[in-house]
């Protein structure tokens, strides 16, 4: 009896060691599978009966802690995340410009002479072939108009990923690497949501209008990009914001765009005029009046554009005029 008994425990071990290496922690107990692991990660235990397993395990974390940014920034002895808004990915390394050693004294005029005969070569060699510049090139484009937009770090890795994808399909042959690069990141505003018409991003662009919108849609028909119409009522924040507008303004605006574009208005129609149009509508409607030459520098559109759109959906309204 004993004999069966040891078998029979020998051959329950062997069932959760096969169950351990298949990747699957049962409870020995109970055979239950709710096996968890603490909040410190330092024991593992069974929620059915609340046999612990493993306890004092390996914390593989580090030995210090932080309570805020400033004060993990400080302690990581790791490098910064890799990011597709360069081109090596930020793996490279630089050499510092102070002419300086480990311990602050100042380098001798020989060791300075070597210093800048390492940093010229550095800068050669971190790039290695013409891929590489047209690289470098582009998104360091992207970077400085990305800054002059004010969007967000996002923005800048989706436009640089979408520039990687089009300089390995070779679609830059015959095209300017600016106009490329700034397009990609009209495409990238567009996909996360951060509408930017193309008159504010050729404003900071130093390719025309026309040729960002002719590569923006070769760009995004090769690249199978997906995009939705813009939505006015994407714009009608910022321009709000900029016009020094009140919340019940905004509200109002988003109310007219919403009524219009069910009557089908819309179509056909600029997003940045029809929000602007939406605008001057309901800024008149809260005793909040703007100027159509206001709201039109805001929206980089013309008066006239502003008076029809506004025209049309004070009659799709039902509002006096």
């Amino acid at each position: 009896m004993k004999r069966l008994t040891r078998q029979k425990a020998d051959g329950d071990q062997t069932e959760h060691e096969a169950a351990d290496q298949a990747g699957v922690r049962t409870c020995p107990e109970c055979d239950s599978s709710a096996v968890t692991r603490s909040s410190d990660e330092s024991e593992i235990s069974c929620e059915e009966c609340g046999l612990i397993l493993e306890e004092e395990t390996i914390d593989r974390g580090p030995e210090w802690r932080a309570f805020n940014a400033s004060e993990r920034d400080s302690k990581s002895r790791v490098g910064a995340p890799t990011t597709q808004t360069m081109h090596d990915k930020g793996l490279t390394t630089s050499i510092d410009w102070k002419n300086k050693d480990a311990y602050g004294r100042s380098l001798s005029s020989e060791k300075r002479s070597q210093m800048n005969r390492l940093r010229k070569w550095q800068e050669r060699i971190r790039t290695k072939d013409a891929g590489e510049r047209n690289l470098q090139f582009a998104l360091s484009e992207t970077d400085r108009m990305a800054s002059s937009l004010g969007v967000p770090r996002s923005i800048r890795e989706v436009a640089s990923v979408l520039y990687r994808r089009a300089l390995e399909e070779d679609l830059i042959r015959g095209r300017s690497i600016e106009g490329v690069a700034t397009s990609t990141l009209y495409a990238a505003c567009r996909m996360e949501g951060i509408p930017r018409s193309l008159d504010e991003v050729a404003a900071v662009s130093r390719v025309d209008r026309m040729e960002i919108g002719r590569t923006y849609r070769y760009i995004s028909k090769e690249l199978s990009l997906e995009m939705e119409p813009v939505d006015p009522k994407k714009y009608v924040p910022r321009f709000c914001s900029e016009l020094e507008l009140s919340e019940e303004v905004q509200a109002k605006a988003n109310e007219i765009i919403d009524t219009t574009a069910e009557k089908g208005m819309l179509s056909g129609k600029s997003p940045t005029g029809y929000a602007a149009a939406a605008i001057y509508a309901s800024a008149l409607l809260c005793n909040e009046k703007k100027t159509q030459n206001e709201v039109a520098t805001v929206a980089q559109v013309t008066e006239v554009t502003i008076r029809n759109r506004y025209q049309e959906q004070i009659g799709a309204m039902g509002l006096p005029n």
